[in-house]
This record gives structure tokens, C-alpha cells and sequence, in this order.
């Protein structure tokens, strides 16, 4: 039993994130267990490569905008291990969080007893989705928005049985190891959410992928919605943000104006909206989409292109599609200008692979490389060896990511900042702008 959130943390911190990964029946026998949510709250399921994150926050902005109250199931975090529970925009208190985790233990110690699994311990990931839960249980919202893991058809979250909406974002060469090799194998991971029960909302790219999700939702599911880059049209990036037209179906289509820079965001929104056009469609389910709209222009996600200080972006861009999509981005705000990028990665990445292609964009002229604060990270030495063969490029490396931002933002002057290659990198500076700015509020 935990006595205290940070005695709870440590204990679920303790479990080997990417180890002991269970059967997925039995994973599903223990949810039953605790209870089924998808049977009496409407839930939709999210997995994909990138933008699984921002689809559910645009998710839930539209939901909220129509009045309901939504929880939201996401990782990972980039700060506080509460992110990836919220109800709206208000995470989980570290009581609850205690009271949750406790209640899972205990639960397991009476299924452990009466179904002679006495082997049975979740993973990391299974441990805060069964928290997960058991808190929305509790607190009942309208909707539920569930984000997978790394996975699809084997992840802890596939263990629900009647999703309403599932939607897959775009996919990319991410987690092969766990995956498979190829996009084609990844997405059918990836499309191993999708059940009978639900419509599927999914991004084509006339690519073999895109075929693998379409004909598992002809055959399985209830209907679906596709967004593809000729769905988008009409696009402009203004001092605001960015304006775009999703065109779907027949003859319809919604007028979107977003609040980012990120290029990549209109085609998660178009397919979160897809998600709320599927939604609408049963009977006992009512989203105002022109109101739902709203909701998505004052939808902020941090760490996806998120402008924190007056020139200064952060992105968790850290795979091929992710940073191709990062710099499409950032060369629209850059226009005809050179920036200064703080970039780390971690060791299982392509480092190699996303490295030239900074490099190669021509974007920036000077690299910060910190080390970041984890076992994971790739060295500093393999970082800057990609960037050797560039001499038109300043690479400086530092100790820890905190000395290179700094440095970054002395020598920036006017110029236009970016952090991006992991999310463990964003996380960590937005760790310690948020003690630098409670240390200025102090005062």
C-alpha cells in the first residue's frame, strides 16, 4: 500500500517500461475485472505513429466545446506522470492518483487469488492505464479518449471491447523492433484496434499502409472516414496560426483556423473532426460540429510546435515522418532565415537518419547538442558525428540540456529558436522553464 503519491510514483516508475509485457488475454481479463468502461461511456480509441497525442487533444477540445466533460487517457508525459490522466484540462490529483494506484494493487492481489495467476504483474503502461480506469469510474465523464502506447492490436488499451470511434494517424518506421520492419506490418499493428462496434477514422497517403487500414475497416468495422492531403485544401498560414479548409464525403466541409504554427496540425484536426462526424452518427450521441470548431482554434498542445517564448518553438519531433512534418514547419516560420535548433535524441531512434535530415534542410546554422538525463541517451560523440561532414553548420555540445539552452537562448538575439529530436528533450526544458518562471512568480 503507497502512503503517499511520491511513495506511489516510485513504485510505478520502478516497473520496467518496456519489459514483462503480458498476454494480451490476460491483460483483458483483468480490465474485466475492473470494468469495462467502453460498455457504458462512449470511448474513442487512438493509435498511430505521429499525432496520436494532438488528435486527442483536439478531440477533446471539440468535445468540450460542445459541453461535455471528456477524460482523456495519453502518454507519455512530459513533466508530471498526472498528464497522462485528465478530466478536461485538469489532470488527476495526487491523491487520486494515490487512492488509484492502490485500489489496482488491491485488485490484483483478489484477481492474482481467484484466477491462480499468481505471476500476473502489469507493465509499466498496463499499471497507469487500469489506474486510468478505475478514475474515470469514478468520475463518470461523457466521453473517454483513449491514446495506445507504442502499439495497437497487443497494447493494454486494446483490451476494451466496444469502442465507438477508432482512429489511426499517419504511420511511420517507429518502434520496428516491437512493430515490425516495414509500414505495411507496422499498420496492421497499428489497425488491430479497430472492432466491429466502431467507425474508424484514418489518414491515406496512397501509400500500401493506407490499403492495410482501409480494408481492415471495409471488413470490420461499422464505416469509415479517410483524410488524405487532397481532403485539405484552401491552406494559409497567417500571424495567428494557420487556415485551412477539411473537405469529406459528398459535399461537405469544414473551415478550420487553428492556433499554431505546426503545418502537420491540419491534418490532425481534419481527422480528429472526422472522429466527431462518426461520433454524431449514433443515435444517443449529439456533437454540434460548427460549435465543435471553436473548440479546435483555442486547442493549444504542448510540446507539438509550441511557441513558449516570443520566437522559441518546441516539438517532440523524434522519427523520420515526425521530423520531415516538424520541418515543413519550421521552415514556413523561418521563410528565407537560418534558426538555431537544440537537439538530443535517444539511442534507439534514427539518429543517423533524422540528423542528416536537419542537416540536409539547410534550416539551421547553429546546433546546441545537450546530453539528456537519461540512460537511454545516444552520446553526445554519435550526435555530433552526423553533423561533421556540414561546415556551414556550428555544432557546440554541452554536459546536460540545461547548460545548451541556455547558451542557445544568450547567443540568439533576433533569431528564431527550436528544440526538437525527443520528447524526453522537450520535457526536460519545459521542466525547468516552469521552475524558472514559479522562481519569478515567488519574488
Amino acid at each position: 500500500m503507497f502512503n503517499s503519491f511520491k511513495e506511489a510514483e516510485g513504485y510505478i516508475l520502478d516497473i520496467p517500461k518496456f519489459a514483462g509485457k503480458n498476454e494480451p488475454e490476460v491483460t483483458k481479463e483483468f480490465l474485466q475485472e475492473l470494468g469495462d468502461i467502453s460498455r457504458s461511456i462512449p470511448t474513442v480509441h487512438v493509435a498511430g505513429t505521429n499525432g496520436k497525442g494532438s488528435v486527442c487533444a483536439y478531440l477533446r477540445a471539440g468535445l468540450m466545446a460542445c459541453g461535455y466533460r471528456v477524460g482523456l487517457f495519453t502518454s507519455p508525459h512530459l513533466v508530471d506522470i498526472r498528464e497522462r490522466f485528465c478530466i478536461d484540462e485538469t489532470m488527476i490529483s495526487k491523491k487520486e492518483f494515490t487512492e488509484c494506484a492502490n485500489l489496482v494493487y488491491e485488485r490484483l492481489e483478489g484477481f492474482r487469488s481467484k484466477t491462480g495467476r499468481a505471476d500476473y504483474r502489469p507493465s509499466f503502461f498496463e499499471f497507469l492505464f487500469f489506474m486510468g480506469i478505475l478514475w474515470f469510474c469514478k468520475k463518470k465523464p461523457d466521453f473517454i479518449i483513449l491514446e495506445t502506447g507504442l502499439g495497437g492490436r497487443l497494447d493494454a488499451t486494446n483490451s476494451i471491447s466496444e469502442p465507438r470511434v477508432c482512429v489511426i494517424t499517419e504511420i511511420g518506421l517507429d518502434h520496428m523492433e516491437y512493430l515490425g520492419d516495414t509500414k505495411e506490418l507496422i499498420a496492421a499493428e497499428k489497425a488491430g484496434i479497430i472492432k466491429g462496434s466502431a467507425y474508424t477514422a484514418f489518414v491515406s497517403r496512397g501509400e500500401n499502409w493506407s490499403d492495410v487500414i482501409r480494408n481492415k475497416a471495409k471488413e470490420v468495422s461499422k464505416g469509415f472516414i479517410e483524410v488524405s492531403p487532397e481532403n485539405i485544401k484552401n491552406f494559409e498560414s497567417t500571424p495567428q496560426g494557420i487556415d485551412f479548409s477539411f473537405h469529406y464525403g459528398y459535399d461537405n466541409c469544414a473551415l478550420f483556423s487553428l492556433n499554431t504554427k505546426a503545418v502537420y496540425q491540419a491534418e490532425n484536426a481534419s481527422l480528429a473532426y472526422g472522429a466527431l462526424v462518426l461520433l454524431d452518427r449514433f443515435d444517443d450521441i449529439r456533437i454540434d460540429l460548427p460549435t465543435s470548431l471553436g473548440g479546435f482554434g483555442r486547442m493549444v498542445w504542448e510540446g507539438r510546435m509550441e511557441e513558449v517564448s516570443r520566437g522559441l518553438y518546441l516539438d517532440g519531433a523524434h522519427n523520420e515522418d515526425g521530423v520531415k512534418a516538424f520541418l515543413a514547419s519550421a521552415g514556413a516560420i523561418l521563410k528565407d532565415s537560418k534558426g538555431s535548433l537544440l537537439f538530443s535524441m535517444v539511442s534507439d531512434k534514427q539518429v543517423e537518419t533524422v540528423g542528416t535530415m536537419i542537416a540536409d534542410s539547410g534550416l539551421f546554422d547553429r546546433i546546441y547538442i545537450g546530453s539528456l538525463d537519461t540512460p537511454r541517451f545516444a552520446g553526445t560523440s554519435r550526435l555530433t558525428r552526423v553533423f561533421e561532414p556540414y561546415g556551414q553548420i556550428s555544432v557546440v555540445s554541452f554536459a546536460s540540456v540545461k547548460e545548451a539552452f541556455e547558451r542557445m537562448e544568450s547567443e540568439r538575439g533576433d533569431r528564431i529558436g527550436f528544440v526538437a529530436g525527443s520528447l524526453y528533450l522537450v520535457g526536460e526544458v519545459k521542466a525547468f522553464l516552469s521552475e524558472s518562471e514559479r522562481g519569478v512568480n515567488s519574488d
